[in-house]
């Protein structure tokens, strides 16, 4: 059963890991459109964000203080998701697609914030005892 823990781990990181690629390889596009949603900093916060998911993903597979990098996770989703996915902001009528994809990106990016909430305190809670990781909890 230990096994399950690792690959938990290793799938629910996957989209944090795969997005801190995009972050760095397409910088200036999410940038700008970080700006078109209205993200404070747009040029600063695309890479200090990937770099906060590159290193909050890496923690929780590894399992190298994971409720430090859960915490990074959360502190990454929860400004992201209401300035990026704002889609009660959005003219339905005018763009019910795009509406429609905002809405759906905020609702999952709620889920991973409530995956990385239990991740944080599974390795609270459980770290020292928890299998296949390199650290105890931070915290």
């Amino acid at each position: 059963m230990d096994i399950v823990f690792l690959v938990a781990r290793i799938l629910f990181a996957a989209i944090f890991l795969a997005s801190a690629f995009g972050h760095f390889a397409n910088q200036k596009q999410m940038a700008e459109y970080a700006k078109a949603m209205g993200a404070p900093a747009p040029g600063l916060a695309v890479p200090v964000t990937g770099l906060m998911i590159l290193v909050g993903g890496l923690m929780i597979v590894l399992g190298i203080w994971g409720d430090l990098g859960a915490l990074l996770l959360v502190a990454f989703l929860l400004p992201t998701t209401f300035i990026m996915h704002a889609f009660w902001k959005m003219d339905a009528e005018q763009d019910p697609q795009m509406a429609q994809l905002e809405q759906i990106s905020f609702m999952k990016n709620l889920s991973l914030t409530g995956g990385a909430l239990a991740f944080f305190w599974l390795f609270v809670e459980y770290g020292k005892d928890l299998p296949l990781t390199i650290t105890g909890p931070l915290f």
